[in-house]
């Protein structure tokens, strides 16, 4: 393994951490890595990384910008183009394997060296199976967030570019997200309901203990989604968001493996359920066997009076 080149997301001279994950997955390979950003505050980040290559530039273009990394990438002779997960990764990676006529293999969980081609890991046909692909020529690869260790930042040498302005799309404007609402992938605390919850108007009490908190999010299972409960923003499993919390309620949701897997990287997981055998308890570091409407009021005074001090 050579060379992998790394598109991280910044803003105002801060890396996105879903793109550090994906420098982290790229340094497990024992590759040298090259860390491509664009726009303001690139030439200020602070990477782990062997080089990074800041693109100057203020207006974002998707296939300018792919054009761009596509070049690197053959300059460079790199062995693999990776991209974060996100909105912008889904953006540029198609484009990317595109110009460089290589395979694009999207929202992966894993990544392994296999002699001179790197194995993926990734479900596919809405999460009822795990993929694993390989590529022997160049790969261009979006790595789903929570899913892999974000190193420390570091100091690679910095080198500043011109971005292309030769472009056919141009991003206009970005819509803030109303609401402020804690994103379920970046909360330290989740709290997550399932049809154990009954009816949707119990979720309630899933807010009620979210909030006590003060800076938890709530979460949800596909099968909540699905009936129409909860928005799909807050899914978390295979075909939702992987999160990796330091603390996660999983409130009446039975385990399945579709919904373990994007939530059994959280560091201490704790779960409610009526039934002593639901498979969620054999992950749990912490259980509690009984009626969630019961427990949850409970448990959320216990909750405020611990973090008012009283």
């Amino acid at each position: 393994m050579s060379k992998i080149i790394v598109f991280v997301e910044q803003c105002n001279g801060t890396a996105n951490r879903a793109s550090t994950e994906a420098l982290g997955a790229a340094a497990s390979l024992g590759a040298e890595v090259i860390a491509v950003s664009f726009g303001e505050g690139a030439a200020n980040l602070t990477l782990a990384a062997a080089r990074t290559i800041a693109l100057e530039g203020t207006q974002y273009s998707p296939d300018a910008l792919a054009g761009d990394i596509a070049g690197i990438a053959k300059a460079e002779g790199a062995n693999a183009v990776f991209c974060a997960s996100t909105g912008t990764g889904r953006d540029l990676a198609p484009r990317v394997a595109a110009l460089l006529d290589s395979p694009c293999f999207s929202d992966c969980t894993a990544v392994a060296a296999d002699g001179d081609a790197i194995a993926f890991t990734r479900p596919t046909l809405a999460g009822k199976l795990i993929a694993n692909v390989k590529s022997t020529g160049t790969a261009v690869a979006t790595l789903r967030r929570n899913c892999f260790e974000a190193p420390e930042a570091g100091s690679a040498e910095v080198t500043i570019q011109p971005a292309s302005a030769d472009f056919k799309a141009l991003l206009t404007e970005i819509a803030a997200k109303v609401g402020g609402k804690l994103d379920v992938s970046e909360a330290p605390i989740i709290v997550s309901g399932g049809r154990g919850m009954k009816e949707p108007e119990n979720f309630k009490l899933i807010e009620d203990l979210a909030a006590a908190f003060g800076n938890a999010a709530v979460g949800a299972s596909r099968a909540v989604v699905d009936a129409g409960w909860r928005p799909h923003s807050e899914q978390v499993g295979q075909t939702g968001k992987t999160v990796a919390p330091q603390l996660y309620f999983a409130i009446g949701i039975s385990g399945a493996i579709q919904h373990v897997a994007g939530m059994k990287t959280s560091k201490v997981i704790v779960a409610i359920n009526k039934d002593p055998d639901a498979a969620i308890f054999k992950l749990a570091d912490y259980g509690i066997v009984g009626d969630a409407l019961e427990i949850l009021p409970a448990l959320t005074e216990a909750v405020k009076g611990a973090v008012s001090g009283a």
